[in-house]
């Protein structure tokens, strides 16, 4: 039996899955010493209680669009592990629960911790960090106001350039993601980092940038809409893959500091 899926509306892929459709007929049961693996349909059931919308169709569906991926039988049939099952789980809460996109819940999930309920005053931080979600603006003043700082930090973030605000109508106007990037080199200063200190991190987002314009450039400029958005998706994707990979280089890096100091 296949377990392909008919195409859909590339419009449908950014949100909602299309309406289901009738179910397949169920994929044999878990043969006896598979441990904790379910079938899919086992998996369908289990999930039920929780999200009355689920269904084998909308498994698959999400599997097509590369969020799970079950291991395969011999003969072809999908076994999920818990795991799997707490993947699948926090995909359907962040949808019913947080309205997010199949692009953000990517993003989410190249992080590696998904499995935890985000506070509602996430949103804003979540909105800052996404490369294609719209953002708030923000005055000169409210930004001050609402990230507790000086005009004359804000000022020396800027002449550093690890603040730079667009111009509305020949004023400075700033956005969450400035709000986001105030606010952490706010905390960071109470340790005595001033703002020249953190011109290495903007060296690093510079190259990183740099990298991902190399690997997308041509997908960003293609006169399909279709695979700018891919393209799009695609930097989503990555940038929370880059950003892991520097928490992880810097974790490990500071555990062997703190070998040093034992």
């Amino acid at each position: 039996m296949s377990g392909a899926v008919a195409e859909h509306d590339p419009e449908q892929l950014d949100g909602a899955v299309p309406p289901p459709t009738p179910d397949p007929p169920t994929e044999p049961a878990a043969p006896q010493g598979s441990g904790k693996s379910l079938t899919i349909g086992a998996v369908c059931k289990a999930l039920s209680q929780e999200f009355d919308d689920i269904s084998i169709s909308k498994i698959r569906y999400l599997e097509d669009q590369k969020l799970l991926a079950p291991r395969r039988t011999a003969g072809g049939y999908r076994l999920y592990s818990q795991a799997d099952v707490e993947r699948l789980r926090a995909i359907l809460r962040m949808q019913r629960d947080e309205f997010l996109p199949l692009r953000v819940i990517r993003q989410e999930l190249a992080t590696g911790d998904f499995t935890g309920r985000r506070p509602s005053g996430e949103s804003q931080k979540r909105r800052a960090a996404s490369v294609g979600e719209p953002v708030t603006t923000f005055t000169q003043a409210e930004l001050l106001e609402q990230a507790g700082v000086r005009e004359s930090f804000l000022r020396e973030l800027q002449e550093f350039g690890i603040v730079t605000p667009a111009r509305h109508d020949g004023r400075p106007a700033y956005d969450e993601t400035d709000l986001e990037i105030v606010r952490a080199a706010a905390e960071l200063s109470k340790f005595g980092v001033a703002g020249r200190n953190l011109r290495v991190f903007r060296t690093s987002a510079d190259r990183e940038a740099a990298l991902l314009e190399q690997l997308l450039s041509a997908q960003l400029r293609s006169r399909s809409q279709a695979r700018r958005k891919e393209a799009v998706e695609n930097l989503e994707s990555l940038a929370a893959v880059c950003g892991h990979l520097k928490h992880l280089l810097l974790v490990r890096d500071l555990r062997r500091l703190k070998s040093t100091a034992e």
